[in-house]
């Protein structure tokens, strides 16, 4: 059973990044177009990526089977960054839908606006904020260390792993 809610580690980072902007695709349609149904999309989307990384997200498949190798050879990073990441991208589309369903169209936006800033410093810049606040977190001990050993004393994004070939 714990091998269908697992996510992958390491992930390559372009795969990410790549799902990162699918998801600024989505969000600003979903604020633009103001539909229940979209932003109950987004969030199953983050819900289907925390539960087994790319395995069951559409966004997450498409990222890596499609466009991650088009650009290159895989960039790996340590895998619990980006999963703590989807589970804030998971917390912001799930208050922006409640927001939504209760008429708090405006909050709802906003929301989703902190989201698309997040989400396209990840795909353009390459810069995780959920990863940068998953090392302060793991560096004062709220995480431990034994979750992700590779990331320990790291201040930014996850460091780059080294494949043996």
């Amino acid at each position: 059973m714990s091998g269908l809610f697992s996510f992958p580690n390491p992930v390559n980072e372009y795969a990410a990044r790549a799902t990162a902007g699918l998801v600024v695709v989505l969000a600003v349609v979903t604020i633009v177009a103001g539909q229940w149904w979209l932003y109950a999309a987004l969030a199953i989307g983050f819900a289907l990526r925390v539960a087994g990384g790319p395995r069951y997200s559409p966004f997450g498949r498409l990222s890596v089977h499609v466009i991650a190798p088009r650009l290159g050879p895989a960039k790996l990073v340590p895998g619990p960054p980006k999963r703590f990441a989807q589970t804030i991208g998971l917390a912001f589309s799930t208050v922006a839908l409640v927001l939504f369903l209760t008429g708090n169209t405006v909050a709802a936006q906003i929301v989703l606006g902190l989201l698309v800033v997040a989400a396209l410093l990840e795909s353009a810049a390459g810069v995780c904020l959920g990863c940068i606040v998953f090392g302060w977190l793991q560096r004062r001990g709220v995480i431990p260390a034994s979750v992700c050993e590779a990331c320990a004393g790291v201040n930014t994004t996850p460091p780059t792993l080294t494949v043996p070939r």
